[in-house]
């Protein structure tokens, strides 16, 4: 019955015109705490995704290591554990051990810091539109150190001019790479500055990297946890 009232209720906000009611009620109507949240019917409530949970059980030894490094039960390090991009991945094992190792590289060996890391990926999924993989990152991105306003300028799509150097070169790379398909030679070359060779190869391929993570969560709709609020703004 809510459903149902939310949706006439911002239909007709949307008729008339009423902004604010929009904002302040339709946003996020059905991620409130104790609302009932609408699944797509393709959607399997125990993943959250278009594909059901895989069983441990099922998973050859490869695959078995996988799954006990999402669960956490050898040291993982994934932050949606078995809903989100790692169970999907989890489907091909030998493909899951390879992504896996390269994520892990690119994000905390690589030697990229911690606040550089999480704006790249703000980017990629600001710029790929993904609701989940956003909400999973920006409370990461607050932990190491990135300034509320950077977030802001990276989710409202703001002017980066007011930003410190580094974080407004990684978010207009980003923004080239995956909005204009162009990266401009003076953004190129203020990135090359900043990270050097090695260190700009190794940013681009943590933001493909994430690319890749959103083209996966965008193909099998993976939902945020009833309840949990969308930190997007819709599009």
């Amino acid at each position: 019955m809510f459903n149902l009232r939310v949706l006439l209720t911002c239909g007709f906000a949307a008729l008339m015109g009423f902004g604010l009611v929009r904002e302040s009620f339709c946003q996020d109507a059905t991620s409130r705490p104790g609302r009932e949240t609408v699944m797509p019917s393709d959607i399997y409530p125990d993943s959250g995704s278009r594909l059901p949970p895989i069983k441990r059980e099922d998973l050859d030894e490869q695959g078995k290591q996988q799954y006990d490094a999402l669960v956490g039960r050898t040291g993982g390090r994934s932050l949606a554990g078995l809903k989100g991009p790692g169970g999907l991945n989890i489907y091909s094992p030998k493909a899951a051990q390879h992504l896996s190792g390269l994520s892990n590289y690119l994000r905390y060996e690589s030697g990229l810091s911690g606040r550089v890391r999480e704006i790249a990926i703000l980017v990629t999924a600001r710029e790929m539109d993904n609701q989940f993989e956003w909400t999973a990152h920006e409370p990461n991105a607050l932990k190491e150190g990135v300034p509320p306003e950077v977030i802001e300028v990276i989710k409202g799509r703001k002017t980066t001019e007011t930003l410190a150097t580094t974080d407004a070169t990684i978010i207009q790379l980003g923004r080239q790479v995956f909005g204009e398909k162009k990266v401009a030679s003076d953004v190129f070359a203020r990135a090359r500055k900043i990270f050097g060779d090695r260190g700009l190869v190794e940013l681009v391929l943590l933001m493909g990297s994430y690319s890749s993570i959103a083209a996966l969560l965008t193909t099998f709709d993976v939902q945020l946890d009833p309840g949990q609020k969308p930190l997007l703004p819709p599009r």
